[in-house]
């Protein structure tokens, strides 16, 4: 750890403009890298700076650690903020980083190996007696054992990518005969977004509580968690919507979880911020899950409950300087909720929608935040992963958050393409999630469902498409003119759309 003051943000979207805006805040100078299909991309114009790394694919731009950090050399950046996904929990990226002499603003590299890796978390885990979910302490090596072990296990189970998170490589079996072609895609899949396809097989628990603890290490002593939030809204295993206070934890759960969290944190010595997953079953016990060794995506939820800047404590820390607070400084006060705003379309199984923005129109207001990446006018690229915004409610408890998210939701206009914003106008007013009742499952069980009749809806929609219509009658005579040979077309009055 060292002072800095150029810091390059190897992202892209939403997070790189929410580093990008941490540290202006704090008067450090800021890098953006871009691919090609980012050129104009929000963050890279709310950057200080802006470097190329290389082509569209992942693989070949935001993925590739000898790109991003050329880019930080010929730009002199100091430190590189690794934002969530990418190489965000690549130990080896944060190892190469430290051998070239530049902060990596996050754990150290033997840290993220020892976490970052599903199964040596649980392995770490195990030796702190702190119980996990059932399943192996090793990836497996190939198809016959995973079915072994869920033999031994016994069905439904868990494969489970080694590295990475988000939701990637992950695929529930519920039979036998779904294990061989279930091993193949998890591991492909984790292969293209982690560049690594290690596999692990885990027990799946029924209707689990997914529940996370945020943890703070200043490497000089002092280790906090900032309290737990609620991630158990999610579709094909990735979080959709969170929130904290959890509806389902006692005080004294919320403690014994928070404890846990600090115990692996000081066992596995972690610098600056991460998180402990936890799956809480129907009794009201919680195993560890696994460990995310950087910023996540839910993040601003915790900054509105607890108060605190959890970015700008990032860069801090990176810097050597303490924790500013201890455990009991930290409250939460009041409740926050966060939906992903994705480029998806919830009626076809949150298939990706990309495309160009025609309008965009964000909320605001009392209470509300919203952190997004894109424009009007923005073409949201099929490269990368859809997410558009993280939009958040504050309220000083949970009905005036749910009130307040639900004004939001009919606020936000994007047009162009599809969004997960009707799935969550949906969503706050379902009887479960108002009551706080829910699991991981709810979701399914939600779509499942026949949707409610949208009259508002589709009046608006009978609205545009007679406004269409109209447009394409005017419009027609003009596009036959256009046939015309030249002469002929000299003849048109301007904006007639007919002949003079």
């Amino acid at each position: 750890m060292k002072p800095f003051k150029k810091v390059l943000v190897a992202n892209r979207g939403e997070i790189a403009v929410r580093v990008i805006r941490a540290c202006r805040d704090l008067g450090l100078t800021s890098v953006a890298i871009y691919s090609e299909a980012d050129r104009a991309a929000l963050h890279v114009a709310r950057a200080d700076e802006a470097w190329p790394v290389g082509k569209a694919p992942a693989r070949e731009s935001y993925l590739s650690a000898e790109n991003v950090l050329e880019a930080a050399r010929r730009s002199g950046a100091e430190a590189i903020h690794p934002g969530y996904g990418f190489l965000s929990e690549n130990a080896a990226f944060a190892r190469a980083c430290e051998d070239a002499g530049l902060v990596f603003i996050g754990p150290r590299s033997a840290t993220i190996a020892a976490l970052g890796e599903k199964t040596a978390a649980r392995r770490l885990a195990v030796e702190a007696g702190v119980p996990v979910v059932p399943g192996t302490l090793h990836a497996v090596a190939t198809p016959e054992e995973a079915r072994r072990e869920a033999e031994r296990l016994g069905l439904p189970v868990m494969l489970k990518a080694a590295s990475g998170g988000g939701g990637k490589g992950l695929r529930l079996v519920r039979e036998p005969g779904e294990l061989a072609a279930a091993c193949e895609r998890a591991a492909s899949e984790a292969l293209s977004a982690f560049g690594d396809g290690s596999v692990y097989v885990e027990k799946a628990l029924l209707r689990p509580r997914h529940v996370e603890m945020q943890v703070l290490g200043d490497g000089q002593g002092g280790v906090v968690h900032l309290f737990e939030r609620e991630c158990s809204v999610q579709r094909r295993h990735q979080k959709v919507v969170e929130e904290t206070p959890s509806p389902a934890l006692t005080p004294e759960l919320r403690r014994r979880m928070g404890e846990m969290a600090v115990a692996l944190a000081r066992r596995a010595g972690y610098v600056n911020a991460g998180t402990f997953e936890f799956l809480v079953d129907e009794t009201g016990t919680p195993y560890f899950l696994e460990a995310n060794t950087r910023l996540q995506v839910e993040h601003p939820i915790t900054e509105m409950v607890v108060g605190v800047d959890l970015v700008q404590l990032q860069l801090r820390i990176a810097q050597g300087e303490p924790l500013p607070f201890t455990q009991d400084d930290l409250a939460q006060r009041g409740h926050a909720i966060e939906c992903r705003v994705y480029a998806e379309d919830p009626e076809k199984g949150f298939l990706p929608s990309p495309g160009r923005i025609t309008a965009l129109r964000t909320p605001a207001g009392p209470g509300i935040r919203d952190d997004g990446g894109v424009y009007a006018g923005w073409e949201v690229p099929v490269h990368y992963d859809p997410l558009l915004s993280k939009l958040v409610a504050h309220g000083a408890d949970r009905a005036q958050a749910l009130a307040r998210l639900r004004r939001a939701v009919g606020e936000y206009v994007v047009l162009g393409i599809r969004t997960t914003l009707p799935f969550f106008a949906r969503l706050l007013d379902d009887p479960d999630f108002v009551a706080g009742h829910y699991d991981t499952g709810l979701v399914a069980r939600l779509m499942a469902a026949p949707a409610p009749r949208d009259e508002a809806g589709e009046e608006l929609a009978a609205v545009v498409a007679a406004l269409r219509s109209h447009r394409d009658r005017r419009a027609r005579p003009v596009a036959a003119a256009e046939t015309l040979p030249a002469w002929r077309r000299a003849g048109l009055r301007e904006g007639t759309g007919g002949l003079a």
